[in-house]
């Protein structure tokens, strides 16, 4: 099996971290105290093909292979995960969908200015009541000629209030179960569509996370996103491909936390020589890189997966993303405690690090969830 990168795949990586060096890490702490949006960044980001890379060039899109996407959000993580879960939810759950089951006229009105960053995309599948229930949701849609009207609510929309378009999915059939949901492309300026309250979170505070109120929201007909009825199956093939990013999103983190930890360790002495001489911290580094490498082996076989097997990768995606947000809550933590008590402190980017990571074992499908859909796998044959 060859391992080895492409020349493009490498020149690609090696942008996006002169980028994140140059561009991001300098003004990253202001930007984490005043949890102000990287706006700017992003559309920076977008300019050198970010957030349209599995879009085909025909729409705008870099026409990336999944590897080079996911070397990509690592990169991005590896500084600011906050970014990185940005471009992972325009790039795998609205573009991808919008490029697989929209119409023409709906590429040509939102497809291409996703892919050049020049509208920024939502997810709106999450409600109060119902996260890994996906087919559980309570909004609702109803046909009133050449409109649909929504009313529900959806909640940890991330890129909530600053995107162009929010995939909505709601039931148009409730009697139908999972097949009753259908799903909507949704302007930010719709009537009855309004940002009622943001999450106050723990960590991603660069990354916005809204609530959304949909009463009697008026959507054209031609504004639906498939045909009625599919919605839960576009949301589910969209999540899964979502899964591969959030994984590459998880590595990117747990590598910034080693490095991060690797620097601290031959800086800081304690009896006159510095503490990566000692056995315990030697022996912390060497699991964290351990981790991070077999990480790496399942989220870039996942993505490799997507490309060779039909754009499907479940369970590989499943795999990734269950180990890879795992991982790199262990590496945070191993981070924080070879920082000893100054990776306690808001001024060391480990404490953001172990922060940002407690989300990546529950959005786009819990560790739970994960579990089940191996599990579920496994015991089919």
């Amino acid at each position: 099996m060859d391992f080895s990168l492409s020349s493009d795949q490498i020149l690609i990586r090696d942008t996006v971290r002169q980028f994140m060096e140059t561009e991001m890490r300098p003004i990253l702490r202001e930007y984490e105290r005043e949890e102000k949006f990287p706006a700017e960044q992003l559309k920076k980001l977008g300019e050198l093909g970010c957030c349209g890379m599995l879009v085909p060039e025909e729409w705008g899109g870099a026409g990336t292979d999944t590897v080079s996407y996911a070397l990509m959000l690592e990169e991005v993580a590896r500084v600011d995960a906050s970014t990185a879960v940005a471009l992972s939810v325009t790039n795998s759950v609205v573009a991808v969908p919008i490029w697989k089951a929209g119409s023409d006229a709906q590429k040509k009105k939102y497809l291409t200015r996703l892919s050049r960053g020049e509208i920024l995309g939502a997810f709106c599948l999450t409600e109060p009541q119902a996260g890994s229930d996906a087919a559980g949701i309570q909004a609702r849609a109803v046909r009133n000629g050449d409109h649909y009207v929504l009313n529900g609510t959806k909640a940890w929309v991330t890129n909530g209030g600053v995107s162009g378009v929010y995939i909505v999915f709601a039931k148009t059939d409730p009697a139908a179960g999972s097949r009753g949901v259908t799903a909507f492309l949704v302007e930010p300026d719709f009537a009855g569509f309004r940002i009622s309250r943001y999450e106050d979170k723990m960590g991603l505070k660069l990354s916005r996370s809204a609530e959304i109120s949909l009463q009697d929201c008026r959507v054209p007909i031609a504004n639906r996103l498939g045909e009625q009825g599919q919605g839960l199956r576009i949301a589910l093939e969209s999540l899964d491909g979502g899964r591969v990013g959030i994984a590459a999103q998880a590595l990117g983190l747990a590598q910034g936390a080693l490095e991060s930890a690797v620097r601290y360790a031959k800086q800081r002495k304690t009896f006159g020589k510095p503490i990566a001489d000692y056995q315990a911290i030697q022996w912390m580094l060497a699991d964290m890189q351990m981790e991070i490498e077999a990480a790496r082996a399942l989220t870039y076989y996942a993505a490799w997966m997507r490309d060779n097997s039909s754009g499907r990768s479940s369970p590989h995606s499943s795999r990734a993303k269950l180990y890879s947000s795992e991982m790199a809550n262990r590496v945070a933590y191993k981070a924080v405690q070879v920082h000893g008590s100054v990776g306690y402190s808001r001024e060391t980017d480990v404490e953001r690090y172990y922060r940002d990571a407690r989300v990546l074992t529950i959005y786009e499908g819990t560790s739970e969830m994960q579990r089940m859909v191996i599990a579920r796998d496994l015991l089919r044959a």
